[in-house]
């Protein structure tokens, strides 16, 4: 894909990453710009309400698996992860992509206003780690800023990045930037070799992504310093849950190392979440009932007590606070005790701390077997 500046704007698999299992591929542009009726998050949530899993456990019915697991309702841990949207732009359209993110998504930005405003709310809480996400983050242009004053506040900061992003001609100094701030870079890799990667990025995107991670590694990323921690995320190119965590990054770590000379310090595999352009994949392909059976029918009461939900606050682009990134996409607020959404500006940690998590069908991704979070898998 064009850099977005130069637009106008239950089973594991076989192995742990097969060569050729279909998957959903690289799209032009996001749902919004094609029109798609799936852009709408009403829209989204309607199609996953309406698939049949009455046959499946729990009848398909979250909250009746959490009662399972006696954890109904869900209620938040102490915080420790203040998780920043800012925006959708992207220099890439994945179809994967659970953001619906891409170049044409200027209509979502974090502006410096509520970027103080997460700085002034982060202040009031103690979470030890500022997750700094998007869209590709580096696009928007305060995120120097936002980095730069959550590091001042001796902040953990992690930068989730999609490894291209730091060949765009105006962030070639980015690399050299983030290293001298000791900001960890979490960066998405869909496979470890170029068909799988390509399929589902576009072509050319697994050598551009090999660029980027020789350039981090000329300055000390992926080789087991702490403050230059290069950490890689993964999701199945495919309808199917992640391979075991510890067994992926072994063969990562070996297939990389051998056939490009690069290295990471640990590998992140997550479950795809059946929402934005993968649910739009899931539909066009025929997938999205067994895909939602087979999340359902593999929960994992385990999961649930590591569910980030649970420990992260997610602030969207314009200001607006979820329990996770993926509540965010469809616009399912967090809400206070009374059910008043809450927001940035008004951040209250008590008001947070007694609020009751908003779950529904798709959330059946973060605990299906292994199950699946901002941090990985969460039962090793």
């Amino acid at each position: 894909m064009p850099d977005a500046l130069s637009l106008p704007s239950r089973s594991d698999p076989p192995r742990p990453f097969p060569e050729a299992l279909p998957g959903p591929r690289a799209v032009p542009f996001s749902l919004r710009a094609r029109g798609s009726s799936l852009a709408s998050p009403e829209a989204q949530l309607a199609v996953l309400d309406g698939v049949d899993l009455a046959a499946s456990a729990h009848g398909g019915d979250f909250s009746r698996s959490l009662a399972s697991a006696g954890m109904l309702p869900l209620r938040p841990a102490p915080l420790e992860i203040f998780q920043v949207n800012l925006g959708k732009l992207c220099n890439m359209s994945c179809r994967h992509c659970h953001v619906d993110a891409g170049p044409d998504r200027t209509d979502a930005m974090m502006d410096r206003e509520t970027v103080d405003a997460c700085l002034r709310a982060l202040d009031l809480t103690g979470a030890r780690t500022v997750d700094v996400t998007g869209g590709a983050p580096e696009l928007n242009p305060h995120f120097r800023y936002l980095v730069d004053e959550a590091v001042r506040r001796g902040k953990h900061v992690l930068d989730r990045c999609n490894l291209t992003v730091l060949l765009v001609p105006s962030l070639r100094d980015l690399p050299e930037w983030l290293a001298e701030r000791g900001v960890e870079i979490v960066a998405s890799l869909p496979h470890p070799r170029r068909r799988g990667t390509d399929a589902q990025r576009g072509d050319g995107t697994f050598e551009r992504s090999l660029e980027a991670m020789r350039r981090l590694n000329a300055l000390g990323y992926g080789s087991g310093r702490s403050e230059r921690t290069l950490t890689l995320v993964t999701n199945p190119v495919g309808a199917f849950l992640s391979a075991n965590q510890a067994s992926m990054e072994r063969e990562w770590k070996e297939t990389l190392g051998r056939e490009h000379g690069v290295t990471f310090d640990r590998l992140i595999a997550l479950n795809d979440m059946p929402i934005s352009r993968y649910l739009e994949w899931l539909e066009a392909s025929g997938n999205l009932e067994s895909y939602l059976r087979l999340l359902v029918d593999s929960f994992n009461p385990a999961t649930v007590e590591g569910l980030m939900c649970r420990n992260t606050i997610s602030v969207s682009w314009d200001g607006a606070l979820y329990d996770c990134d993926f509540n965010q996409m469809l616009e399912l607020p967090a809400l206070s005790a009374e059910g008043r959404p809450l927001h940035v500006r008004d951040l209250d940690p008590g008001v947070l701390a007694a609020r009751e998590i908003v779950t529904r069908r798709h959330c059946f991704g973060c605990t299906a077997g292994a199950g699946s979070s901002c941090g990985g898998a969460i039962e090793g």
